[in-house]
């Protein structure tokens, strides 16, 4: 092999060494930019998937809040029913309370009247009988539209349905007994529209004693031995 012989192969495995790493600084580029693109990627898919786990948290509150408000809307619904039947079923069972009050006036008038007729005038037994036969009439009506009387001579006191007008006392009943009734009341499908104005009895005092002896009347030393 001869000097140029030897110098051109030299040159020759330069050229190829030198290609080589050209190669593989040009492989090195493209994975440092695959790997560059593989982590942007995955970035990318780390941002998309925690914005679809945001808007999954904002949809899941929102469904939340509208089921509470739906749920409320029903309650409030269910109370509007409940009530407005109630409304109903008192308009029915009380619709004659106002009425009632105003009838309650000319019963009292006619059972005055019966109480004021003493003669025994026939005019005035007449009129007796008659406002008679007109109370019983209106206690007929009365007991079909379930309006009570109360009248309670000899019960027990009771504040919810009686008003004391005065009290009186009585050793023949117990305390708080009713003894005479000014005015009956009366009740409509148990509910109160006039209370029976009493006389109720309250227990008899019982008399003082009284100890007539002076603090300075001497003392009689032989009375007493």
């Amino acid at each position: 092999m001869t000097n140029e012989q030897g110098s051109s192969a030299a040159k020759k495995d330069s050229d190829l060494i030198e290609e080589v790493l050209e190669q593989a600084d040009e492989i090195d580029t493209n994975i440092v930019e695959k790997a560059e693109e593989i982590e942007d990627k995955v970035e990318v898919e780390e941002l998309i998937e925690e914005n679809l786990q945001k808007r999954l948290k904002q949809a899941e509150n929102k469904a939340t809040e509208n089921w509470d408000k739906a749920l409320r809307i029903q309650a409030d619904m269910e109370n509007l029913k409940r009530r407005t039947q109630k409304d109903l079923e008192n308009a029915h069972k009380y619709g004659l309370e106002k009425f009632a009050k105003e009838l309650l006036s000319v019963i009292d008038s006619l059972e005055l009247g019966i109480q004021a007729s003493t003669s025994d005038a026939p005019e005035v037994v007449a009129l007796r009988e008659g406002s008679e036969l007109t109370i019983k009439q209106f206690e007929s009506v009365f007991a079909k539209f379930n309006i009570e009387a109360i009248d309670p001579t000899g019960e027990a006191f009771n504040p919810e349905v009686h008003q004391a007008m005065t009290m009186q006392p009585s050793a023949d009943v117990e305390p708080n007994t009713v003894l005479n009734v000014f005015q009956k009341g009366y009740i409509l499908n148990g509910r109160l529209i006039r209370p029976a104005m009493v006389v109720v009895s309250q227990a008899v005092k019982a008399p003082e004693v009284k100890i007539d002896k002076s603090e300075d009347d001497p003392i009689n030393l032989n009375e007493q031995a």
